[in-house]
Parts: structure tokens; C-alpha cells; sequence
């Protein structure tokens, strides 16, 4: 596994979500407070894209149904979601932000009807 450049700097200001493309993988970035977070870009209450949501002092805000993500762990702070998203290492440097995902991400942190179709 390697770091992938997803952005640059500039295209996540601070208070910010937005969804990027790492291959397949939709990556969702946000900054708060100066620091940049990734993680899925889906809701594991409906699949809503979290990229649509808000960077908040709380959490990572989803758009549908005000579930809030811990940055670091990814756990819902607020329901109604009760389950986890998943959360990837990022760093920052030379104006760049660069995510590191794991190899199982296409499969596992897509919307959960597309790993339910892929299961056949």
C-alpha cells in the first residue's frame, strides 16, 4: 500500500467536505480546524454521500439524517447511524493531500447494495 495524491490543498478549505476519486474508491476529505481528515464517502445508516455533508467542531455531518462521524474513529457520535465508517490515514505536504488506502477499500467502503450485488 502506498500514500495516493487525492487533491490538492487548496480544494478542502477548512469546514469543508468533498468527495474525490481514488481509482474506484470514493474517498470523502474534510478539514477541520486546520486538519485534514479522509474516510469513506458513504453513510453506514442509508449510503448517503457523506461528501454532501459538513466538516463541524463535533464530527463529520451527514446531509440526510444528521448522523456526525468521529474524525479519527470514524464511530457515529450522533445517530441514527450506529455503525462505523471507515477511516484512512492522510497527510499533507507541498500544498498536496495524500490518502492511504487499504487494499480491501473497493470492496468494503463502497455503498452497501453494491457489495451486496458483488456477493452475488
Amino acid at each position: 500500500m502506498e500514500y495516493r495524491r487525492v487533491a490538492r490543498s487548496g480544494q478542502v478549505p477548512d469546514g469543508l467536505v468533498r468527495r474525490f476519486f481514488v481509482d474506484e474508491v470514493e474517498v470523502a476529505v474534510a478539514r477541520w480546524d486546520g486538519r485534514v481528515h479522509a474516510m469513506s464517502n458513504y453513510c453506514t445508516h442509508l449510503d448517503c454521500l457523506l461528501s454532501s455533508g459538513r466538516a463541524t467542531e463535533e464530527g463529520l455531518l451527514c446531509s440526510c439524517h444528521g448522523s456526525v462521524f468521529d474524525y479519527e474513529s470514524g464511530e457515529p457520535i450522533l445517530p441514527p447511524a450506529t455503525r462505523p465508517i471507515r477511516v484512512y490515514p492522510v497527510r499533507e505536504e507541498n500544498g498536496e493531500i495524500f490518502v492511504l488506502l487499504p487494499d480491501d477499500a473497493k470492496e468494503q467502503d463502497g455503498p452497501r447494495r453494491r457489495r451486496q450485488a458483488a456477493q452475488g
